[in-house]
């Protein structure tokens, strides 16, 4: 398996919360070819076992599916869409530019705009005087059709819109890469690279790739009080922020805490040991924002032991950027903690 090409495979596919099933075909197709047997839960999330796995597995490891994205509010007379975030993006984290709208019945382009600045009319956002910043009740998006034309076409509220497959292209920055939503585009790929490595090993291991995580992490919520699995590894980027700093290296994070909750002192040291036995240099974060399907799942009694291991990135929520070789790092770290539990 080639994860750059892997990568740019799953990239390159939309998958808003809600509207997952192009890329969970994808992942599936990877999870069959590795020998691996799959089904399709009722909130959509995508799971995969070898033999040894049991009704109600002791570790469940996920990576989810979904995308930050938009979806329309209101459908104008004029045929302009307004759109609010679905899953935390801001819109300066894409600003003006090419989208798609996922209509019921066709998929269209459109334009994410804000308008132009050449005016001092104070009506327009730039020029009032309390304006502090973008906001989406300031975009809209424009598809130059009418709102019958629309209409026939399947959008409406609801319709999800996302970044359109010309800015889906991986850009490569010396030894990183770069793209929309490597979160959790890349952890997807580590976790099919996980899946290659003990695929023989016979281990109580439930993998799933899980839905909805941008908007509460409900693919996983759904999946967990149905398992009750004692552990829950979440693979997760690793976000560089002031208060919890990373270098954007190959080498793994670990979460020691976020806002959902946090892991034992006992299995953050089994982490730590079982890295320093691959001879990796762990980056441990306690983040005061976000959660992972782990922590998620804890804080509301699913799981008794979350994991979450993450991609060190720059640009959360946005254009990322990680070092090229960080997949293979967090597969082999899941792989051998893996393992290691099962010892």
């Amino acid at each position: 398996m080639n994860p750059r090409e892997v990568l740019q495979e799953l990239v390159s596919i939309p998958g808003a919360p809600g509207k997952e099933e192009l890329v969970r075909k994808a992942v599936e197709a990877h999870a069959i070819k590795l020998g691996y047997e799959t089904a399709v839960d009722g909130k959509g999330n995508l799971l995969a076992w070898t033999d040894g796995v049991t009704e109600l597995p002791r570790v469940v490891v996920t990576a989810h599916l979904d995308e930050i994205a938009m979806i329309v509010r209101n459908v104008e007379p004029n045929g302009k869409l307004g759109v609010t975030a679905l899953g935390g993006l801001f819109p300066w984290k894409t600003g003006e530019g090419l989208v798609t709208v996922l209509g019921r019945e066709k998929s269209m382009p459109g334009v994410l705009s804000f308008g132009s600045i050449h005016t001092e009319d104070p009506r327009f956002f730039y020029r009032r005087p309390d304006h502090k910043g973008v906001t989406w009740e300031s975009a809209w998006v424009q598809t130059y059709l009418s709102k019958e034309e629309l209409s026939r076409l399947g959008v409406r509220p609801g319709t999800r819109v996302v970044v359109h497959p010309d800015r889906r292209k991986l850009a490569t920055i010396g030894d990183h890469v770069a793209g929309y939503f490597l979160d959790d585009r890349a952890d997807l790929v580590s976790m099919l690279l996980t899946m290659e490595a003990v695929k023989d090993q016979k281990l109580d291991v439930l993998f799933a790739a899980t839905t909805c995580e941008e908007v509460g992490g409900e693919g996983a919520l759904y999946l967990m009080q149905e398992i009750r699995p004692e552990i829950c590894i979440a693979l997760e980027l690793g976000p560089n922020v002031p208060d919890a700093p990373v270098e954007i290296t190959s080498s793994p994070t670990v979460w020691v805490s976020d806002a959902y909750s946090t892991p034992l002192s006992d299995d953050i040291d089994l982490i730590e040991k079982v890295g320093k036995g691959l001879g990796m240099n762990l980056q441990f974060q306690a983040l005061s924002r976000g959660g992972s399907d782990a922590s998620c799942s804890a804080s509301h009694g699913h799981c008794a032991r979350p994991f979450t291991l993450g991609l060190p990135m720059d640009n959360s929520h946005g254009y990322e950027v990680m070092h090229r070789d960080a997949m293979s790092e967090l597969a082999r770290l899941t792989a051998a903690l893996l393992k290691q539990i099962f010892a």
